[in-house]
């Protein structure tokens, strides 16, 4: 029997997830706007432990000081009333159509410092309800046409706007770290900062890059036809997942927006194994949408089934590691063996050369001939997958 989700799983959903009209390029909405206080309450009865949100998620674009102030209390008080928290928050800087040519890329500057001041507002209510991650996706910065931007200038203004963030959490005493979340394409043609890779070296380049990580979004990743555990590996490698989204995507093509686990399974499993097992401490948040047929009753349906997606994932992963065949087949495949340094301790250069059995006397025909056992060890995980081992 699947466990129950509880608090300490660290589930949390975006409010445009659950709250999804289901509106896209073809057709009207086909569900009715969700109170986001309802939304606090029906997913803390499904067992989810966060919520998160787009500052117009929350307060429609435009709203008047009192009218904005009413609807954050309405929705404190329903966090306080059942114990939901808010780990991430972060701006909607891609739906109104002064956005249309991007936010902090703009080519107009006057767009570049509204978007700033709008992100600014929203960092102030992120720390107020105890947001520790606040979250940056550039949906509109990027382009169609080459001809549109000069991608050097694009990346100066890209860096002085996070750098600008950056600044005014550590002027404030925030206890908030910033996150990019990359993405190749949709609603641009072309994103800037596409992949994880992309982003990583981005961040180098930036003043305070050492409170700069990323949000990497599984759907992203594939959407770039990448391998999203290997995305994710690497930020956990250079210490920048700061947090993430699970969803399910299927190959390159547009965002699907899936059930976590509903696109690549095999992925997720592995995806999943890494989380648990590769030192990941923060939330696994779900980005997904519920599919546009779906009515309400719907809606919380998937978005218990993205939480029982990924605890049926942990238990087979769980069991997966357990196994004593898996750990005869992960030494028979020499995996662990890459966690040996290739230079032994005290080793120099000086000493590799000067080692004959390293070149010169190397049985390259012998060594050519061993097998790894890759493919009995990838059965067992999607036996284990399936629930067969």
């Amino acid at each position: 029997m699947v466990a129950q989700p509880v608090r300490e799983d660290k589930f949390s959903f975006g409010l445009w997830t659950v709250g999804w009209r289901a509106v896209d390029p073809f057709g009207d909405a086909t569900r009715p706007a969700l109170d986001p206080v309802e939304a606090v309450h029906r997913l803390a009865e499904l067992g989810a432990w966060g919520i998160t949100f787009h500052d117009d998620d929350l307060i429609a674009f435009g709203s008047e000081d009192t009218v904005r102030q009413r609807q954050i209390d309405r929705f404190r008080a329903a966090l306080d009333e059942t114990g939901l928290v808010v780990p991430m928050a972060t701006t909607n800087l891609f739906g109104h159509p002064v956005f249309k040519d991007g936010a902090l890329t703009s080519n107009d500057r006057d767009i570049r410092r509204f978007a700033l001041r709008k992100i600014l507002r929203n960092l102030d209510l992120a720390a107020e309800l105890g947001a520790s991650t606040y979250v940056l996706w550039g949906g509109r910065e990027g382009s169609e046409t080459d001809a549109a931007k000069d991608v050097r200038a694009a990346l100066d203004r890209y860096r002085e706007g996070i750098d600008t963030v950056a600044q005014y959490v550590l002027e404030q005493g925030y206890d908030i770290r910033l996150a990019l979340e990359p993405k190749p394409n949709e609603p641009r043609g072309d994103i800037f900062l596409p992949t994880v890779g992309h982003a990583l070296a981005f961040i180098g380049e930036l003043e305070h890059h050492e409170m700069v990580g990323l949000n990497p979004e599984v759907g992203h990743e594939q959407m770039a036809g990448l391998n999203v555990v290997h995305g994710i590996g690497q930020a956990l490698w250079q210490g920048k997942l700061f947090h993430i989204d699970l969803n399910g995507q299927r190959g390159p093509r547009y965002d699907q927006d899936l059930i976590f686990g509903h696109g690549d399974v095999l992925s997720s499993f592995f995806l999943v194994d890494l989380l648990e097992n590769g030192g990941y401490e923060g939330p696994r948040h779900f980005d997904y949408k519920p599919l546009r047929t779906e009515d309400g009753t719907g809606v919380w349906e998937s978005a218990a089934a993205n939480m029982r997606s990924y605890l049926l994932l942990r238990e087979r992963a769980a069991a997966f590691r357990a196994d004593p065949r898996v750990r005869e087949a992960l030494a028979a495949s020499r995996v662990d063996g890459l966690a040996a340094p290739t230079l032994a301790e005290g080793e120099t250069v000086t000493d590799l050369v000067a080692d004959t059995g390293a070149f010169e006397d190397f049985d390259v025909s012998a060594a050519a001939k061993r097998g790894y056992g890759f493919a009995a060890l990838s059965q067992l995980a999607f036996e284990h997958l399936l629930g067969a081992g």
